[in-house]
This record gives structure tokens, sequence and C-alpha cells, in this order.
């Protein structure tokens, strides 16, 4: 199928672009977007008025695959003219069986190879009076909060996980580099920056932290540096991604003088030794407990997330209870939860001791109350408490603002609801009380 463009002759094409998948995927859409501005190019926001649409693909999982190849397919029925890039890019023949039709497939964070599939099948049209594109690119989240990512690929061979395979090893990008653009994040109003990549405590690693001149001043490319020099931006800092190697300490004590949010995006998996084993991760929960409570000793307001895996081949019913009281121990407070389910190429797919469907939906469940039941019992802590809000969202209608706390990361953990919100805009900052709570959100009034 193919579209004639009925542009006005010398317009500006017309890009649609679908992002799928996770905030590192979305950043790169905002990379190619950012390129494409530059270059001449519009965007639209439906199908039709696009001359070409771009599909940005998730591939970590089968069921993610599956929705990419939807995304496209149905990409190709609004269109017909759809140039496909992303983590499941790498499979190109899987996307060719599938949708012969497409105009071109790059893989993941290739920006350049993107931007020529682009020029080869819709060319730029000069335009010196184009508006010029924002010093900190364009971006696809609300203007108070953006994401910023440090590195690309992952070092870790863990036993169900495809992402080296996709992604490549650690490429991390000059410390440099990534303060100048957080900077220019600030100047553009953004209140919020939430530092990200596949394993963001090994920044530096492969570059052997080799320093790089900001504002004439040589800086290290190290975590717990990266952590210090964001924390003089005057904004929110959140990190996500972190494992909990020992060298993460450093930044404890940035946390509790309030430099970066208190606050941590820690994939721990499972607790259980055997499954952390079979998994390919640290299997010393004992010693990552510990380091949990020290944590907290010297900043108490640390939150943390994490997400688990239920239902991991040979996991017991024992190994799931272990986990069910590692949860309660470290008391995660927010926690998200999937069940297994095989990657095609990942190693663990060969691991004997298949749990069955029925009993991983059942762990599941099991685990989701136990999150509940520990979200309620330390948000029911915060009731009483005056605190600093960024306001997400108002409900006119109601008289009230929909909010974060410096323990919410924006889409995945839980909301600040404030009711006499009168005045109140999306990006303010707000001092609010904490009045009520329940699972998973807060409810107050400004203080």
């Amino acid at each position: 199928m193919s579209i004639t463009s009925s542009k006005t002759p010398g317009a500006a094409p017309k890009i649609g672009l679908v992002s799928l998948g996770c905030p590192k995927a979305l950043v790169d859409s905002e990379r190619i977007l950012t390129t494409l501005r530059a270059e001449g190019y519009s965007f639209s926001r439906d199908y039709q008025g696009s001359d070409i649409v771009i599909v940005n693909t998730c591939g970590f999982l089968d069921s993610a695959k599956a929705e990419s190849l939807e995304a496209i397919g149905e990409a190709l029925g609004e269109n017909g003219r759809v140039i496909v890039t992303g983590c499941l890019g790498v499979e190109e023949k899987l996307i060719r069986d599938t949708h012969p039709s497409v105009l071109a497939i790059t893989g993941p964070h290739q920006y350049e190879a993107v931007v020529e599939a682009v020029h080869a099948h819709l060319p730029p049209v000069p335009n010196r009076f184009v508006d010029l594109v924002p010093d900190a690119g364009l971006k696809l989240t609300p203007k108070h909060y953006a994401y910023l990512k440090i590195s690309e690929g992952c070092n870790n061979r863990c036993s169900f996980c495809i992402i080296p395979q996709i992604r490549g090893d650690l490429a991390s990008r000059p410390i440099a580099s990534v303060l100048y653009e957080a900077e220019r994040l600030v100047k553009q109003g953004v209140k919020e920056i939430m530092v990200i990549s596949q394993d963001t405590s090994a920044y530096g690693l492969d570059i052997r932290y080799a320093a790089s001149k900001f504002h004439g001043r040589d800086v290290e490319a190290r975590f717990a540096t990266l952590a210090e020099e964001m924390g003089k931006l005057g904004v929110w800092t959140r990190l996500h991604y972190v494992y909990p190697y020992p060298h993460v300490d450093a930044v404890i004590p940035l946390m509790a003088e309030g430099k970066v949010l208190p606050y941590l995006d820690i994939p721990f998996q499972h607790a259980a030794p055997n499954v952390l084993k079979a998994m390919k991760r640290p299997a010393n929960h004992d010693k990552t407990l510990e380091r949990i409570k020290a944590w907290r000793q010297i900043a108490p307001d640390l939150a943390i997330r994490s997400n688990f895996i239920v239902g991991f081949p040979g996991e017991t019913e024992a190994d799931f209870q272990l986990l069910l009281d590692w949860l309660d121990e470290a008391e995660i407070d927010r926690i998200g939860c999937f069940e297994y389910e095989p990657v095609t190429g990942a190693p663990a797919n060969t691991l004997e001791g298949a749990v069955p469907a029925e009993v991983k939906a059942e762990r599941y469940g099991r685990l989701m109350e136990r999150a509940q039941a520990i979200s309620t019992r330390v948000l029911a802590k915060k009731v009483g408490r005056t605190i600093d809000v960024l306001v997400d969202d108002v409900e006119p209608e109601d008289n009230r603002a929909i909010a974060r706390s410096q323990w919410d990361a924006p889409e995945i953990d839980g909301n600040v609801v404030i009711d006499d919100a009168d005045g109140i805009k999306p990006g303010d900052m707000v001092r609010v009380t904490v009045v009520d709570s329940d699972e998973y959100d807060l409810y107050a009034v400004p203080a």
C-alpha cells in the first residue's frame, strides 16, 4: 500500500512516530525527532497526517515483540509508509517475514541510520523559516521532567535477558556531555531529571572513568561523581536501574543532604540464592539486606522500587516464600512483578524445572498482595508530614491536582492527590501536608 502525499509544495514533510518500550527507547525517539526537526521535518500526531511513520520497537520479551509487530502492522494499515527501528530491528528477517512492505529497518540507538532511511524515502524540503530546535532537543515528556540517558548497552549476562545481544556491551557517554545536556534541560525549565541506562551504577567502567572538561574542570566519569554534579543543578535528580554495588554507598549521603532524591530503582529480580544463581545475578541476598538497612540509617527517607520475576525455571515454593519474607524485611517501597516469560535467544530457555502457568499466576497474585500490604504500611507513615511535590496534571472540575513526591517516579509509582488546588498548574512545585493514604497514593492539601 502506498500513500500519495497531499501536502502543499514546499511544505515541510511530516513524520509520525510510534514509540514503544522503556524510557531508554523514549530517549532514542527524542534524539531521532530532534535530528529530523533540525533538518526541517515537521511532525504529525496521526497516521493520516504523516508522510512516513517511524515505529520504535521493543524486543525484550516475546510478548513485547508481538506488540511491536502489531504496531508495525497497524501503522502499515493506516499509513502504508513505515520505517522500523529499535530493539526488534535486530530481527530483520522476523519483521520482513511478517511485514514485507516496510521501507527500512534499523536496530536500537542507530540514529544516523534512521535519519538516512527517512532521507531516502522522504527527502527534506529546505526551509530557512522553520522554527529553531530548542537547545535541549525535542522531548516526548511533559516540560517539567525529562529522561537523561548516560550510557548504552550492558556488561551483565543475566540468563533471562537478551539486552546485550540487542544493544551491545556498556558504552558510557563522556561525563561532560551528560552534564552539559542536564544543564540545557534545566535552562529549558525541566524540574526533574531521571538518570537512566541499562546499568547506571556501572557508568564509566568501560571508559576507565575517563575525565572530561566540564566548565574547565576535569570531571571523572564515575557514578558517584555524576550524582554529586547533578546535585548541584537545583532540580530533582532521580536515579534509575542502579545495581546495589558497594560503590553505590557513596551516593546515599547525597540523598540525606537533599542533593539528589532519596530514591533508588534497583532491579533485584529475586531474593532466593538458588534462583539468583540460575539468573546469573549476585546471589548474596543477606549482604544486600544489610546494605539496604545501612543506607536507611544514613537516609531514613530512602525509597526503593524494584521489579521481581516469579515462576523462573527451578523456583520452588520455598524459594518464593523466601522472596516474600525478604520483601517484608527489606521493606521495598514500590514493587513491580512479572511472571517469567521465555525470551527467544535467552540462555534461561534451556534451564530445567519449568513452573506451570497456573503456579506462576498464583505466585504473581500472592506477591502483589504482599506488595500492596507493604506499600500501605509505608505510605501510612507519611500522613501528617509536610512535603514538596511536583504537579503533573490538574483536574479543574474537581479542584484537585495530581502530583508526585520525591518517592514517586512518573508513570510507574503512585501519586499525591491534592485537594483545594486553586491556582496550581502542571509543572508547579508545591508544598503540601499529607492528610491520608491508601495502598499506592497519598492525599494532601496545600500547606
